[in-house]
């Protein structure tokens, strides 16, 4: 039995919980506590979809702007995390129609983000990171937008299975087939590329 000693601080989640109800009651400072807690992760999500940092951070304020009006429908407020990527997903549904198209891919837009730890890489290092980075990225702007978003949710956001399917509004069936179908897609189009040059 695990023993809580008082006067102990109280977890993330418990703060969480404080906050995200101080904030349905109006507390702007709670708000913000929250907006500071999960906007990273946010834009990080909308920024693979958009492939645009200033796209990116236009959608996040209209996530948080949407979140706060509609705080008092979240259910489950251990799941306020992903809740807030199923509106971020919404707004970014809306920037594609509102657009026609969606954003052509610029890998400029995905920048290198090697952080090298042990050795300094050379720079033939970078130049290979830089590449397959390009590689990974150009092979995710391949699948449907839907796929994309449902693989990244999985592998950059960690989300379980049931969380993403609460975010994209599918059975839990089909988050495993759309995800096994992504990486799927993912190992044919890194497979051609290396096939290819060879």
């Amino acid at each position: 039995m695990k023993m809580v000693l008082a006067g102990a601080p109280p977890s993330d989640t418990d703060r969480e919980r404080t906050l995200l109800r101080r904030a349905r009651t109006g507390d702007p400072a709670a708000f913000r506590w929250l907006f500071e807690r999960h906007a990273a992760g946010v834009w990080r999500f909308l920024k693979d979809l958009l492939r645009d940092e200033a796209a990116a951070d236009e959608a996040t304020q209209e996530t948080f702007v949407r979140a706060h009006a509609r705080l008092g429908a979240l259910r489950d407020e251990d799941r306020l995390g992903a809740w807030l990527l199923g509106i971020a997903r919404h707004v970014y549904l809306e920037s594609l129609r509102h657009r026609g198209l969606h954003v052509d891919m610029d890998d400029e837009a995905h920048g290198s983000q090697v952080e090298a730890v042990l050795p300094t890489p050379t720079p033939e290092d970078l130049l290979l990171d830089r590449e397959l980075e390009g590689l990974l990225a150009g092979a995710l702007g391949t699948l449907r937008e839907d796929r994309r978003a449902a693989l990244l949710l999985r592998i950059d956001h960690g989300l379980p299975y049931e969380e993403i399917s609460a975010v994209m509004g599918w059975s839990l069936q089909k988050v495993k087939n759309e995800i096994h179908r992504a990486r799927l897609q993912l190992r044919e189009q890194l497979a051609a590329h290396v096939g290819g040059h060879s």
